[in-house]
């Protein structure tokens, strides 16, 4: 490892000793989860593009032994909703808002409206500059992807930029970065898409970093700066609250080859029979229940897997895509150990989650350009295998799943990332704390939440209070719900209704009633959710005094959430 990147690691390090000589914060009003306990250090782990059925103790066969550990001495959350996509899921997880209401509709671009203006608005606050007021360290480690990523210059400049031939100081507006928005130490992307052994627009607080040790991974990355981070603060009188924001698996297919070889032969079976050995899993685990929750058709079930020409090639695709799972789930049990050694891990509350379903595109079509490199920083080519003529998992190629791969990530569910279907939005969830966690310890809640939840739960949990007003802004309030009652079984009323809406892609649920329509089509489709989880009986045409009241709901939300790019103007 070399200079540049272990004084990335000890700046974590220090941070316990440096806050020894820092003033302690006023204590923070009593609450329901202070009453009895010291506050607790809060860690939200976000998975990218990670299938609802991936992980083993969601039904996955991939091996995550550190995943599983905290489901089978925490809670599995069974109807927890995401945005459907990286950018605005992490916008809503951070400011407890809607994502357009965080200003981050679409994706990254700028845009002159108020939903889509491509970065965190002024008129929200993130979690990190809320707990900061009330006493909490804190610190983040990977993705962000809330900041304007706009190109630069021509093509041929741009990806001599993203190749590493051409170092600028700024991957986005410095104000826009995670240490201007609340966080004291930094190490990460700013950009979302990386090239995982020499990731673009890396940097440790504002830094860029221009050169990377021989050997690097970025998952281990991540991980390993969030445990420096962890044992930098045991000794710190202040509770702490860190973002660990993964890249893994989002595309493109890039993993150690030892981590890689664990899977050679996992996905030979083919799509059909993974699927339905999750499915089955899913159920035996208790997970879902059969009789509301089937296994809905496979996405063009005409493909036989016998019949797969590139059977060989998919295979191995999905086996990397295990592997980058694998390596993330590694760096998890790192971050409980360092907890574990440092005495704070029976008040760290542990929330772990995936950000949208697992991917169907085909980033091998896109080709290079805006944030896809087409050659590594020493010149070798990038191959973008369209025919499927080069391995995944190298740094040299770059590619993804698939959709039908994703089908099965998301197993039960249909469709997968962008979509507002249940594969696009439900999340797998998972919130772990010894002290604070005192009912159904290794069960289920069934509660339906939104990410948007953990605004309210953390300032319940802190203490802290959502402000009005910050640095001269006007604060948009936030319409999350604690979710700190379902952590002793106490009752919760929840969400009246919940939204969504992404490049046309919508739903509305009400209770267990839900209407959805795909970016595709924008006809809306119906269904009860207490018979149907798997969205496939579709009862519109039955219940047409139904759909029309969840629209017009949907349009009201729409209008008042700064969905439509112009006033008036419908998807």
């Amino acid at each position: 490892m070399n200079s540049v990147f272990f004084s990335i690691l000890l700046a974590g390090a220090s941070l316990g000793a440096a806050a020894q000589s820092q003033p302690v914060a006023p204590a923070a009003k009593k609450n329901l989860a202070t009453r009895h306990a010291p506050r607790p250090n809060i860690i939200v782990i976000l998975a990218d593009d990670l299938g609802f059925s991936d992980i083993g103790c969601y039904g996955g066969e991939v091996h995550t032994p550190n995943l599983d550990y905290l489901a089978a001495n925490g809670i599995r959350y069974t109807q927890f909703y995401n945005t459907s996509r990286c950018c605005p899921t992490r916008a809503s997880l951070l400011t407890g808002l809607y994502n357009h209401q965080a200003g981050i509709g679409k994706m990254t671009d700028a845009e002159d409206e108020p939903g889509y203006q491509g970065h965190l608005a002024s008129n929200a606050v993130t979690l990190a500059e809320v707990l900061k007021t009330a006493g909490y360290h804190t610190a983040m480690s990977g993705k962000w992807h809330v900041a304007n990523t706009n190109g630069a210059g021509n093509a041929k400049d741009q990806l001599a930029w993203l190749d590493h031939h051409i170092i600028r100081p700024e991957f986005s507006p410095l104000e826009q970065y995670p240490v201007n928005r609340g966080f004291e130490k930094y190490f990460g992307t700013i950009w979302g898409v990386v090239d995982y052994f020499d990731p673009f627009s890396l940097v440790s607080g504002t830094r860029p970093i221009t050169d990377i040790p021989k050997g690097y991974y970025h998952t281990d990355a991540i991980n390993d700066t969030a445990v420096a981070y962890i044992k930098g603060y045991a000794h710190s009188r202040q509770p702490f609250f860190l973002y660990v924001a993964e890249n893994a698996p989002h595309w493109p297919l890039m993993a150690k080859p030892e981590d890689i070889a664990k899977y050679k032969d996992s996905y030979k079976a083919g799509w059909e029979a993974i699927r339905e050995a999750r499915y089955k899993k899913m159920v035996r685990l208790g997970l879902i229940d059969s009789s509301t929750t089937k296994l809905s058709p496979r996405w063009k079930d005409q493909q036989d897997w016998g019949n797969n020409p590139d059977a060989v090639w998919d295979a191995s695709a999905m086996a990397v895509h295990a592997a980058m799972i694998d390596c993330m789930d590694q760096g998890i049990g790192r971050i409980i150990e360092a907890l574990r050694e440092t005495h704070q891990l029976d008040n760290t509350l542990i929330i772990f989650l995936s950000d949208n379903g697992a991917s169907a595109e085909d980033a091998a079509g896109y080709g290079p350009g805006f944030d896809r490199p087409d050659e590594t920083r020493d010149g070798r080519p990038i191959v973008y295998p369209t025919k499927k003529n080069v391995p995944p998992g190298p740094e040299t190629s770059y590619t993804s799943i698939g959709p039908r791969w994703s089908n099965v990530a998301n197993t039960p569910y249909r469709f997968w990332k962008a979509e507002s279907y249940e594969g696009g939005v439900h999340t797998p969830m998972i919130a772990f704390w010894p002290k604070g966690i005192n009912v159904n310890r290794g069960g289920y809640s069934h509660y339906v939440g939104h990410v948007m939840d953990f605004m309210s739960t953390f300032i319940e949990l802190a203490g802290a209070s959502y402000p009005k007003e910050y640095k001269g802004h006007t604060i948009t309030p936030t319409t999350g719900i604690s979710l700190v009652p379902t952590f002793s079984g106490q009752p919760i009323a929840g969400h009246e209704a919940l939204f969504n809406e992404h490049f046309g892609a919508r739903y509305a649920r009400v209770e267990n009633w839900k209407i959805v329509a795909s970016g595709s089509d924008s006809t809306w489709h119906l269904y009860d959710m207490s018979r149907d989880k798997s969205e496939t009986n579709d009862l519109a045409s039955q219940h047409s005094d139904i759909v029309e009241h969840l629209a017009s709901l949907w349009r009201e939300w729409a209008d008042t959430h700064n969905v439509f790019p112009k006033p008036g103007k419908q998807h």
